[in-house]
């Protein structure tokens, strides 16, 4: 559990409320929070990451009682929250028109992505503030995400009003994200929370998304690194930094392996800190590609791979 600094927490409130930004640790990701109620505030956020403003916003509140200040929650969506809340899963829901959310965070859509934080840092934060906070990944637009305090300080620098260090993130790849449509749930992007834990709760089949930008991490382009990548790598060629997996490993100064286990909550939990490595070792060596090792398809590597898909995916 995180050892709660009470004053850094006052100072880190104190700045939101007068329209700063705050990076807050979560169980994810580090995330650049401003006060989702403000609209300059948010504009900032965009700013400082050099985010297209097509791309939503998260909103994270401290439960389900506050985010019903904002949006509409059907049964359905009370029934997620009751099972996954506070934790890695985000629900697209209507926003309601005395919400107050700025609607840059919902880059103009009338539905709004919530979700409640499992991180006592960031619980004590927004309990603190007392209002939602937009809070997309601590990094420049399109880089990789941060899971440590330093990956945001590299990334961002003075951009961001305050820093507050909550460790390493143990989940480290961001959270589901699912629409509520009626009766209908859609994933919208793997996560945090496995398909399979959803469709048990829900007792049916998640829909598959349009390819509408809806919700943050929906660009083809994302989480990349300066390397190009080759996926699916079953060695390690003359030229490359690795990643392995499992029993498929590399070898030399640029190889690391995402879970000699084949543990993949593991592999989730070091994928953007292993990238971000990959990445400096690939450019210290005089490499110009990471090779990565197949994740399999399952459980939390359907996230892993969608990540790694957008990384490797030509950027724009």
């Amino acid at each position: 559990m995180t050892v709660l600094d009470h004053k850094d927490i006052k100072d880190a409130a104190a700045i939101l409320r007068a329209g700063g930004l705050v990076a807050m640790p979560t169980e994810t990701v580090y995330g650049l929070a401003a006060d989702a109620t403000n609209d300059q505030a948010v504009a900032k956020i965009f700013e400082a990451k050099g985010r297209p403003q097509f791309n939503p916003l998260i909103v994270h509140v401290a439960g389900p009682a506050m985010a019903k200040r904002y949006v509409a929650v059907p049964p359905l969506a009370e029934k997620l929250m009751a099972e996954f809340w506070p934790g890695p899963l985000t629900l697209v829901l209507p926003r309601k028109e005395d919400g107050k959310i700025s609607l840059l965070v919902s880059a103009g859509l009338d539905t709004i992505g919530v979700r409640a934080p499992k991180h006592d840092l960031a619980q004590a934060l927004i309990q603190s503030v007392d209002r939602a906070l937009a809070a997309p990944s601590a990094n420049r637009s399109g880089t990789i995400s941060p899971t440590r305090a330093d990956h945001v300080k590299d990334s961002l620098g003075d951009r961001v009003d305050m820093i507050l260090d909550g460790g390493p993130s143990p989940v480290g790849v961001e959270s589901t994200i699912v629409k509520i449509d009626g009766e209908t749930v859609t994933l919208l992007r793997p996560g945090g929370i496995a398909r399979a834990d959803i469709e048990r709760v829900i007792g049916c089949p998640l829909s598959s998304a349009s390819g509408t930008i809806e919700a943050p991490g929906m660009m083809t382009s994302h989480y990349a690194p300066d390397a190009n990548m080759r996926l699916d790598a079953r060695e390690q060629k003359d030229g490359e930094a690795f990643l392995g997996f499992g029993a498929v490993k590399g070898d030399g100064p640029a190889a690391l392996n995402l879970s000699e286990s084949s543990d993949l909550a593991e592999a989730a939990a070091n994928l953007f800190a292993y990238l971000r490595e990959a990445d400096r070792l690939a450019k210290t060596n005089g490499l110009k590609t990471i090779a990565v090792a197949n994740v399999p398809m399952e459980g939390l590597g359907e996230a892993i791979n969608d990540r790694l898909k957008r990384a490797a995916a030509p950027k724009a």
